[in-house]
């Protein structure tokens, strides 16, 4: 235990010193103002402070308020030593957050049990806030394992929807990529941000409804089987509904919404505007921005800056102009994560 005396008069001080380490194994420090202890207590915290009404400069009162205003000092015990026994003065130290007081002349004894029964109270706050951070690292490292096994679950479960469809995953991880970097371009909250990327993987869920005729049919879709293959978005919102989380309430609005257009001319429920969920419109961009780079069995891939111009063409018809603005802010951003996955390719 460290033990600090604010005492501007040199005897008290020493007695106060002596009769303090002669009664407890501690550190005690001596200052003979009010400055001087603040500083100290800027470098190391005390765990209890004798402090003198009268002194010059800043009297004890004054050394409380101060000492208060740092919310490490909040339940560190005062006592103030004086020989006032004004009511106000008195009042004025407990509003200041004096914890005790001591009349002078000091009674050695008194002194002793005061300071013995302070100590073993910051004993005990300082047990508890060890405690407390214990926990609290305990309850942050659960969190993260369940983080880290929602993600684990969901990009299998995504992987799992994509090789069904063909493909390897690159996709599902391309889109998820560019969305969180649309959210972000638009000043979206962190978990927002977060949840869209973790729930823009799901987009295609639905598509385990689809019967694997059309769904791996190599030509281009018949009208009626196109029509079928629409039937996804209705899937997939059915099997993400109801959802307690807000990353699988994301995930549904995504799933539903990523083929609706901002002119109202896209499906399942020919929305338009606003009236599209904000993940949708967002994971759209992405979406198509990815499968014209793409190469399909009726297209060529499209460079990414010849995808890049379609996406801005279509701002305002197909897409939402804020995700085509925040999605050409990013572009460079959109650049390296594509140039990174093709360096991890060839590695």
């Amino acid at each position: 235990m460290r033990i600090l005396i604010v005492e501007d008069d040199t005897i008290a001080r020493a007695v106060l010193s002596r009769v303090i380490t002669q009664a407890f194994e501690c550190t005690v420090a001596q200052h003979h103002n009010g400055f001087e202890a603040l500083a100290d207590c800027a470098g190391t915290a005390p765990d209890l402070i004798l402090v003198d009404y009268q002194m010059p400069g800043m009297n004890g009162v004054e050394f409380i308020r101060r000492l208060r205003r740092d919310a490490r000092f909040e339940h560190v015990p005062v006592v103030m030593i004086t020989a006032e026994i004004a009511r106000d003065v008195l009042i004025e130290a407990i509003e200041a957050g004096a914890t005790d007081f001591l009349r002078k002349p000091v009674d050695p004894q008194e002194l002793k049990v005061r300071a013995r029964n302070l100590l073993g109270l910051r004993e005990a706050q300082l047990k508890l806030a060890d405690r407390a951070r214990l926990l609290a690292s305990e309850v942050a490292q659960a969190t993260r394992r369940l983080i880290e096994r929602e993600e684990e679950i969901i990009w299998r479960l995504a992987r799992a929807i994509e090789h069904r469809d063909g493909g390897t995953g690159e996709h599902i991880a391309r889109v998820a990529a560019i969305s969180r970097i649309i959210a972000e371009e638009m000043g979206l909250e962190p978990e927002h941000c977060r949840n869209i990327y973790l729930g823009a993987p799901l987009h295609d869920v639905g598509k385990v409804g689809i019967p694997d005729s059309i769904l791996n049919k190599p030509d281009r879709l018949s009208p009626e089987e196109f029509k079928t293959m629409q039937d996804h978005v209705t899937f997939g919102a059915s099997i993400l509904s109801n959802g307690d989380s807000d990353l699988i309430r994301v995930a549904e609005a995504i799933a539903a919404a990523h083929h609706e257009k901002w002119d109202g001319n896209g499906y399942p429920r020919g929305l338009a505007g606003e009236a599209i969920p904000v993940e949708g419109r967002i994971v759209a961009v992405a979406d198509v921005f990815d499968a014209l780079c793409q190469r399909r069995a009726y297209k060529p891939a499209w460079c990414p800056d010849e995808a890049r111009a379609e996406i801005v063409a279509q701002s305002g018809q197909h897409f939402d102009p804020a995700c085509v603005a925040a999605f050409e802010r990013g572009w460079e951003r959109v650049v390296s994560f594509l140039r990174a996955e093709d360096a991890a390719e060839l590695a």
